[in-house]
């Protein structure tokens, strides 16, 4: 399940609430200790920088400063926490493409797409672990994996109902292409890890609909 996170400086116990976005009910939020927290986003930088296979827990809990014992405790095994930084990542983009998709600031669906674009394709992107997920982890941790492509196919939905809201008179992009879009995008910052070409390559990619 997918967890939209809302964090507290001290332990406390489950405490479930939702958010709502013009009907749409977002997943239960999950208070943990703010040592959890410390241990899933310095993890989620050890794994996005080097990898699923080569940061491993001996790693992690140094740079956390804990003893590995207190990530077992947390986690039970690697696979358990690989698991939590996937579903904490699926979370806030979630809950960031969701505040775009219905904000009143965007004039047009295009300019909510290409902000969704924009979203994953940074330098500080959050999609980039779940990107690396899709080829790492498939085989030795299948479920982390199951979680990633299920935020794809989330995303994929939430594209088409925009691409679908665009007048019929437009000529209308598939949802696959924008995904392929974000993807090629992010690959190429990550070999020159410039985004430079990024907003030529969307307005290249949505000028056919524009001109409609």
């Amino acid at each position: 399940m997918a967890l939209l996170c809302l964090f507290s400086p001290k332990k406390v116990s489950r405490l479930e609430t939702t958010r709502i976005y013009n009907g749409k009910t977002m997943p239960n939020y999950l208070e943990i200790s703010s040592k959890k927290l410390h241990i899933i986003r310095t993890a989620i930088g050890l794994f996005t920088t080097y990898g699923f296979h080569t940061a491993g827990v001996d790693l992690i809990a140094k740079q956390c400063e804990v003893p590995k014992a207190t990530l077992y405790n947390y986690f039970r095994s690697k696979e358990g926490l690989i698991e939590m930084c996937i579903a904490f990542q699926k979370s806030l983009l979630k809950e960031e493409v969701l505040a775009i998709i219905y904000s009143s600031h965007y004039r047009t669906p295009i300019d909510k797409l290409k902000e969704i674009v924009v979203l994953h394709v940074n330098s500080n992107s959050l999609y980039h672990l779940l990107l690396k997920a899709f080829f790492e982890i498939k085989v030795v941790y299948p479920q982390a994996y199951r979680m990633a492509v299920e935020y794809r196919k989330w995303l994929t939905r939430e594209i088409f109902e925009l691409i679908f809201s665009l007048e019929m008179s437009v000529l209308k992009p598939d949802a696959d292409m924008v995904l392929n879009l974000i993807d090629g995008l992010m690959f190429e910052f990550l070999s020159t890890d410039s985004v430079e070409n990024r907003n030529a390559a969307m307005d290249c990619f949505f000028k056919p609909i524009c001109l409609k």
